[in-house]
């Protein structure tokens, strides 16, 4: 490398020490939450009907109980994941993200594996009265708890992310079927039901990143401490089986 060069090479990395995270995002905070109040107006009255209809769909789980009933779910979050892929992920933030065509690829092909669980016959519920618990935490989360962090950082609550709307509180509560949830044995379904943790994961660690860029700090803290807790909660049930 000539000296000519190396000096380039030194300057473009001081400049590039000048930069914070933030600067190489391709959008404002404020267009990013202006998304979610379009895509609820878009959508009104279902803001505010899906919490409820959510928290019947789980009380009737809870009630019933089964792997009948852990498949049926299954189609419900299906259906979320395939809308909140085209109509929130294609449809809006594409529009600001080139990146998030990718992610629609990830919410509609999270939302075929989930079909294709809901059709099988080996997923059944998991045992465990604390994973039950931890997965009971992450739905109520992610009907109550995701929408409310709108107005504790100052945003409206038009701005509010709903289940089954937007991203992060429809991966949440997939998050919480998975670990509420289990595979019989070994064979196509578990490489489904690992298909499926992978993609959740990837989802939740990527979302984290972004809304810290965005210095969307409760939301990044929220969506770290849920992807924890279900990890930890279902390697420990993991270790008592073992």
């Amino acid at each position: 490398m000539s000296d000519g060069a190396f000096a380039r090479w030194l300057e473009w990395l001081r400049d590039l020490g000048t930069y914070a995270p933030s600067d190489f995002l391709m959008f404002a905070p404020r267009t990013y939450w202006r998304l979610f109040e379009l895509h609820n107006e878009a959508w009104w009255p279902l803001p505010l009907m899906l919490p409820g209809i959510g928290l019947a769909a789980l009380a009737g789980w809870s009630w019933r109980g089964g792997a009948a009933a852990q498949r049926g779910s299954a189609l419900g979050l299906a259906a979320a994941a395939a809308f909140v892929g085209f109509e929130f992920v294609l449809e809006r933030y594409a529009a600001i993200n080139w990146a998030a065509k990718g992610l629609a690829v990830l919410w509609i092909t999270l939302g075929l594996l989930l079909l294709a669980l809901a059709a099988s016959r080996g997923v059944r519920v998991a045992t465990g009265v604390r994973r039950q618990r931890a997965a009971a935490v992450l739905a109520l989360w992610a009907l109550f708890g995701q929408p409310l962090l709108a107005p504790l950082a100052g945003r409206p609550l038009a701005q509010a992310e709903v289940f089954g709307l937007a991203p992060d509180p429809t991966m949440i509560a997939i998050l919480a079927w998975l670990l509420a949830g289990s595979v019989a044995g070994p064979g196509p379904v578990l490489w489904l039901w690992r298909g499926a943790w992978c993609m959740a994961l990837a989802y939740c660690l990527s979302s984290a990143a972004t809304l810290a860029l965005l210095d969307a700090w409760h939301a990044a803290l929220a969506m770290a401490a849920s992807t924890a807790l279900a990890v930890l909660a279902s390697l420990r049930a993991q270790d008592k089986a073992a």
